[in-house]
Order: C-alpha cells, then structure tokens, then sequence
C-alpha cells in the first residue's frame, strides 16, 4: 500500500504564496506517511516557469532545509501547461502517482487523500473537480462555463469544472510521454490516454495571496488553444457556413430576377452594401481560422522542444 506520492506544483511568481504553500503540503505528506497511506520517499516537486521575482531562491532553500522538497527549474517562462509537463516528465520514473496542482493553495490539499484512495481503488486517472462555484462571482461562474460549454460544443473531451488538479499513475504518465505535441492542452490530452479514471470533488478556495496569472483575456487565448488543438470542428464550421451564404446568394438571385421580370426596381445601395461588409467579414474570420490551424502545423514541423530543463534539485 505504502507507494511513491509526489505533487507537482508549477510555479510562476509565487513568492508571496510558496513558504505557506510548501508549509501545508509538507504537512499533509507527513500526516499521510505516518498513517501509512503513502511512502516515506514521497516528495513535493517546484518547478519554476522563468519567475521573475524570488521564487527559484524559496526553492533551493526549502531544498537545502528539507529533502522532502525537490525543484526544477526552466530556461525561461514557457507557460503553465509546459510547466506542468515539464515536471510530470521529470518525477514520473521516480514516483508510483504524481498529484498535479497550483502553488495558490485555491486547490483543496486535504482532498489528496481522496485521490490518493482512488488509486488505490485502481484508478490511474483522477480528476479533482469542483464541487460548486458559489464563491465565484457572476462574471467569473459565467465565463467560467462558457469556458468548458465551448471546448465541447467543438469536440474537445474536457471534464467540466476541471483544471489541472489530477492524479495519475506512473502508467498514465508514461502513455501521456506519447504525445508529442507542441500545442499543449493537457486538460483534452488526458482523456485521450484511458485507462480507469476517478472523480473526487472539492470545494476551491480564495487564492491565499498574490495575483491571478488567468485573467480573462488569458482564459480567452487559452480556450482558443484548447480548441485548435484538439478540433477541426471550426474548420467544418466554415464550410457549413460557406454553403449557408451560397444558399443565400441563390435565393437573393432569384428574387431579384422576379423583382426585374415583374418591373419593380432594386435600389440596393444598402443590402449591397451590408452584403460586402458581412461577406468581407467572414471571409477574413475564416481567412484567420484557418491561419491558426497553419501556424500551428508550422511549429509543429519544426520540432522544437516544448521547454529547456537549466537546473533540478533532488
């Protein structure tokens, strides 16, 4: 019973959040190391995403204070989901499950026993998901799910009111090494690799301190990722709308042609122009969707690796 925990907290300007963040996860490994749920190599890995403030320096120092804590650290910022990667890649040959969440202590530790049990039940996948959003204010709870109804509505298998709190088993972990991918969205990548999954529900808190790094223009670029990445279904969508304005076109030629034959004229000047302006606009909207999709083939080509490891600490 006794196998290998390790979480995996990505990091990016968490100075004012990490030594109560590394305060209460210590706690919580340690509390399950002495019941028996985990082992005593269990261990807490940061990875920091190109910080700018004193976050790598917290690391080495709860490194050098404690060898439960281990660190790794990137080139430069690549982004959370790299981050993300970056660590689980690293840990995976180490670790029996690996737990995946933020550094602003928003994901509930205490739930960790939970997911910790799902795998013992044989789960290799567990989603933490959200119990509720009543903390939340409107705008957020709203955007929130229109986040998740438009990454399905195009065909991208996301858990709804999940993030990026998961466990996954050394299994999982090396089926997920599989895909290769530049354009990273392990929130639809996950469900792809199978296996058992679990489902374990908790309440998210207030961020602990610091500032938000998805802002709303974030989470915008980020479901537009999301969806490019997984989907061709706005592809499709602009040739079911082609054949809709070609339908339309049809339609209006024939009833201009009964309006001539019928002596009446057509003034015009402001369905043609409303015609140029909504046809121009849609064909530049397509003309960027399909450039979204070609340049990420472009940096798929290429082959560049997704993020450059400067230092671990273990």
């Amino acid at each position: 019973m006794n196998e290998i925990l390790y979480l995996v907290i990505p990091c990016y300007n968490e100075e004012a959040v990490l030594q109560e963040t590394a305060k209460r996860l210590k706690q919580k490994l340690t509390t399950m190391i002495q019941n028996g749920q985990i082992s005593k190599d269990s261990k807490i890995c940061f990875v920091n995403d190109g910080s700018k403030d004193n976050t790598w320096n917290m690391i080495e120092d709860l490194h050098t204070q404690d060898a439960m804590f281990i660190g790794v650290k990137l080139s430069r910022n690549s982004g959370h989901q790299n981050a993300l990667m970056s660590g689980l890649l690293t840990v995976k040959n180490d670790a029996d499950m690996v737990i995946s969440l933020d550094a602003d202590l928003q994901d509930d530790v205490n739930a960790i026993d939970q997911f910790v049990a799902e795998y013992y039940n044989g789960c290799d996948v567990v989603y933490g998901v959200r119990s509720s959003r009543k903390k939340d204010t409107f705008f957020k709870r709203f955007s929130a799910e229109a986040f998740y109804k438009l990454l399905n509505s195009f065909g991208c298998e996301v858990i709804y009111n999940h993030a990026d709190y998961r466990l996954l088993s050394k299994r999982a972990l090396d089926a997920l090494e599989e895909y290769k991918e530049v354009n990273l969205f392990l929130r639809g990548i996950v469900p792809m690799v199978g296996f058992k999954t679990g489902t374990v529900l908790y309440e998210r808190n207030e961020r602990f301190a610091g500032e938000s790094k998805y802002p709303l223009r974030k989470m915008m670029l980020f479901a537009i990722d999301g969806i490019t990445s997984l989907s061709i279904k706005p592809i499709k969508l602009i040739i079911s709308i082609g054949l809709l304005f070609f339908f339309c076109s049809i339609c209006m030629l024939i009833y201009f042609f009964a309006r001539h034959f019928t002596g009446h004229t057509v003034s015009g000047w402001t369905s043609l122009a409303v015609s140029i302006w909504g046809i121009g606009g849609l064909q530049l909207l397509a003309i960027g969707i399909i450039g979204e999709y070609i340049g990420k083939v472009y940096m798929e080509t290429k082959n560049r690796p997704r993020y450059i490891i400067e230092k671990i600490l273990k």
